[in-house]
């Protein structure tokens, strides 16, 4: 996928998790997310906040606030961030949803994935449907299957091929484990729980202990 194309759906995830928020209750605000210790709350400011991410500097100076806890620091910056009015926060993802500002130690590339599986992370959980966009989630389990930290996707799912269903995209040597490019996307960005009853194949025995 072309810079520009990723761009493009990064927005419309953008305006499709404002669409979602919009009908929230309090509650559902304070519910958990997919992510470990974040609330819905939580992930829908990390990313209205993205596009004014602090510089280089205070990141810096965040790490080492958080002894070098790169999801302590995403996590406190995120906590501080949401503690801004609900309204507010939808309102800052749709105004932004075509902005192409990005924090300094991520990439487009990155991004794209990222914003995609955190709409996610606040839609499986409260029950709400948001469609994940085909190609974009193609790139982005390419993408997440090349790099190493923080997924280490090649190295947990050793021994097993991952097969789309409904995509071209197949990757790895081994028990077969199958299904939809989205769910195969949660399952290599550590999502696996949620992930695992979508899939079928052998290696789907093994998802237990690879996926963790």
């Amino acid at each position: 996928m072309e810079q520009d194309q990723a761009w493009v759906v990064i927005a419309q995830q953008r305006r499709a998790l404002a669409d979602l928020l919009d009908d929230l209750t309090p509650q559902e605000w304070e519910a958990p997310s997919l992510c470990e210790r974040w609330r819905v709350r939580d992930v829908a400011a990390h990313l209205a906040m993205t596009p004014h991410s602090p510089g280089i500097g205070r990141i810096l100076y965040e790490g080492l606030r958080a002894r070098g806890d790169f999801d302590g620091l995403n996590h406190d910056m995120a906590v501080r961030y949401a503690a801004r009015p609900t309204a507010e926060l939808v309102a800052g993802l749709r105004a932004d949803a075509e902005n192409r500002s990005r924090p300094a130690i991520t990439t487009w590339r990155n991004l794209l994935f990222d914003t995609i599986v955190h709409v996610q992370d606040v839609a499986l959980p409260l029950g709400r449907g948001v469609p994940m966009p085909p190609d974009g989630t193609v790139a982005g389990l390419d993408r997440v299957w090349r790099m190493g930290w923080p997924f280490w996707a090649r190295r947990r799912l050793r021994g097993l091929r991952l097969v789309a269903t409904d995509a071209d995209w197949a990757v790895g040597d081994g028990d077969e484990v199958r299904g939809p490019a989205g769910a195969l996307l949660l399952l290599v960005t550590g999502r696996g729980a949620v992930a695992q009853p979508l899939l079928d194949g052998p290696g789907t025995a093994r998802l237990t202990t690879s996926a963790g």
